[in-house]
């Protein structure tokens, strides 16, 4: 899958990254994750140094997929909103939703500070901006929500939003308790943390094939370079790659946007360096790094042809700038990294597990969505939970078949 096209700030951040062996011998071990990104890395962390033999293979470098293109903005929230979740769902489903979101961000800090590389994670506060008149009664009616189930955020009004920024909005939730990293140190930061612990890591291996074996009751996943690996468990974290091995239906791709600007001065108007979006959609998001730039991005566009998304590339990178200009005009800001991508989300609003019978005793980590780092921490839990203790009382909320209200 051409993922995306571009060119990428993150890999800058860390110019000289661990690297590791390919395979080059037959191995077995009790669990296999297939993939090189933050998802596959998630896992990895969750089950080093638990007493099981636990291998990883991607088939390039690690993080050189999505990764490398992620915003990483660590959210609750998502593109639809929770009283939307609530229609679909009900709401006792929905509050244990967002009870593992909030535990998720807690354990992505805990996780920042445990590993030796600086991830960057910073909490911040979310902007959320009503784009028209239209949509304060859906905001009135999240911020309700939110606050019903314990969240802190305030609802604030044109006047409230004009006093703390350059730009005007008719309303605004302002929530605390959000956060933000550089997803390609955090990624290479839990895989060395792994590594440290006897997960064998193997970049530039390649998944050939697989079949089940019934005798020995386990995987076996055959490699480009001939070998094979014997594995009782096996983790499909191939990020949206894993839509080839496994169509999902409740899968949809759009063509996404991001620019990465130069390093900016002064920060002064940007209250808090808050991230900040929006409810129109498609929507704009932006927030600021670490080395004091900021990423902008979206300006979505429905297709999934490589060559129509990326033709689209430069206009959509001109226009982002303009959007950021006109929110903050008197920021000095050019793009100096921009990309096109694949954008992966779900029909219902909610990541998923995939379990498929032809695929035994193996589990696909679908955590599509655009708060996609929150959502793979919190799968990755319930994964190796379920690996771990034999079953995860979570694990049916995010199945392929998760039920919804009125279905049987």
């Amino acid at each position: 899958m051409n993922l995306q096209s571009g060119s990428y700030h993150w890999p800058t951040t860390l110019p000289v990254a661990p690297f590791y062996p390919s395979l080059e011998e037959d191995i077995a071990c009790d669990v296999l994750i297939i993939g090189g990104g933050g998802s596959a890395a998630q896992c990895a962390y969750y089950l080093a140094d638990k007493g099981l033999e636990v291998a990883v293979i991607e088939k390039g470098r690690i993080a050189s997929g999505s990764t490398s293109a992620n915003t990483a903005l660590i959210q609750y929230s998502g593109e639809k909103m929770f009283t939307d979740l609530i229609h679909t769902f009900g709401e006792e489903y929905i509050s244990r939703h967002l009870q593992l979101l909030r535990e998720a961000i807690d354990d992505i800090e805990a996780a920042s500070k445990t590993v030796e590389m600086d991830t960057e994670f910073t909490r911040r506060d979310t902007l959320y901006l009503a784009s028209c008149k239209e949509d304060i009664i859906r905001l009135e009616k999240e911020f309700e929500l939110l606050k019903h189930h314990g969240f802190e955020l305030e609802l604030l009004t044109q006047k409230e939003i004009e006093k703390k920024y350059p730009f005007s909005r008719v309303a605004a939730i302002y929530s605390y308790g959000d956060g933000e990293l550089n997803p390609f140190r955090f990624t290479h930061a839990l895989f060395d943390y792994a590594a440290k612990r006897k997960v064998r890591l193997f970049e530039n291996t390649e998944m050939n094939g697989h079949h089940y074996d019934k005798q020995e009751k386990c995987m076996i996943i055959a490699t480009k370079s001939g070998y094979t690996i014997k594995a009782g468990k096996v983790i499909f974290a191939t990020g949206y790659e894993g839509t080839e091995l496994k169509k999902e239906k409740k899968v949809s791709f759009v063509s996404t946007y991001t620019v990465t600007t130069n390093k900016v001065n002064d920060f002064s108007s940007w209250y808090n360096r808050t991230l900040i979006w929006e409810t129109a959609r498609p929507y704009l998001y932006m927030r600021t790094t670490a080395d004091n730039r900021i990423i902008i991005g979206g300006l979505d566009e429905n297709t999934t042809s490589a060559k129509d998304r990326d033709s689209m590339l430069m206009h959509k990178k001109d226009k982002l700038i303009e959007e950021l200009k006109n929110m903050f005009p008197e920021l000095d800001v050019k793009p100096e990294y921009y990309l096109a991508g694949f954008y992966g989300g779900t029909k219902d609003g909610l990541p998923i597990i995939g379990i498929y019978d032809e695929y035994p005793d193996s589990y696909f980590l679908f955590g599509f969505g655009d708060n996609g780092t929150v959502y793979s921490q919190l799968l990755a839990k319930i994964i190796a939970t379920e690996i771990l203790e034999g079953d995860s009382p979570n694990m049916a909320l995010y199945l392929q078949d998760r039920p919804l209200l009125g279905e049987k």
